[in-house]
């Protein structure tokens, strides 16, 4: 499994690496080489970690991204991600490394790497609690799927989401690109309507999850939504 995790997060940063570097024309770019060094890592301490105290959490999350359990929906919204993505570190490279439209300060993108490592630490806090965070949505009953209201999910019915925000503010940030922190409102968009119909799954076939949305009101955003 840990052979498995090396494998897929070099093609997965091999992979960003290049359509980065490609559509920047460019490598000789310092902030993109800092970002993909930032994902490699941290991905790999995290799922190091998680093989140790997590293994079925760990073959879980490095399943593909469309299951036969998982629903249809989300099988759209995997797509959705997936181009919406791809473009936007397109964008970014073609603003801040080809044509070089935005200029961002060095003290923003220091912010930015610090916001990406938050969203990675919150996402462990959110696995050490949760033993079915699937990347898809899914009850797995097998496992003995059940509501999980400890630790971060005390705060917000979906702390790794909480966390992708701050992803999605850090990146563009580290990146240096104006133009792709200006498309960040409609990742969050998206990614906010998956947490919706998420819970509607969960409140249909997870027992004990309505009752659990009553006590912990927000989303994502404590005080907000």
């Amino acid at each position: 499994m840990v052979s498995k995790l090396i494998t897929q997060t070099a093609v997965w940063i091999a992979a960003m690496a290049a359509v980065l570097f490609v559509a920047a024309g460019t490598g000789r770019w310092p902030a993109a080489w800092v970002f993909l060094a930032e994902m490699a890592g941290l991905g790999l301490a995290i799922g190091l970690w998680l093989a140790r105290r997590d293994p079925a959490l760990l073959a879980e999350r490095l399943t593909a991204g469309f299951q036969a359990a998982q629903k249809t929906w989300d099988k759209v919204f995997m797509v959705t991600v997936f181009v919406l993505w791809t473009s936007w570190l397109v964008l970014m490279a073609l603003d801040a490394g080809r044509f070089g439209w935005s200029r961002m300060p060095v003290w923003a993108q220091g912010i930015g790497a610090i916001l990406i490592a938050l969203c990675m630490t919150i996402a462990c806090l959110a696995f050490r609690e949760n033993s079915y965070a699937a990347p898809v949505v899914k009850i797995a009953r097998e496992r003995g799927h059940r509501v999980v209201s400890t630790g971060p999910y005390a705060c917000v019915r979906h702390p790794m989401y909480a966390g992708a925000l701050l992803f999605f503010i850090g990146t563009p940030l580290l990146l240096g690109s104006w133009f792709g922190l200006a498309v960040t409102p409609v990742l969050i968009v998206v990614l906010a309507a998956r947490a919706v119909m998420e819970e509607r799954t969960l409140a249909e076939e997870l027992p004990g999850y309505r009752e659990y949305a009553q006590r912990v009101r927000y989303r994502l955003i404590p005080g907000v939504w």
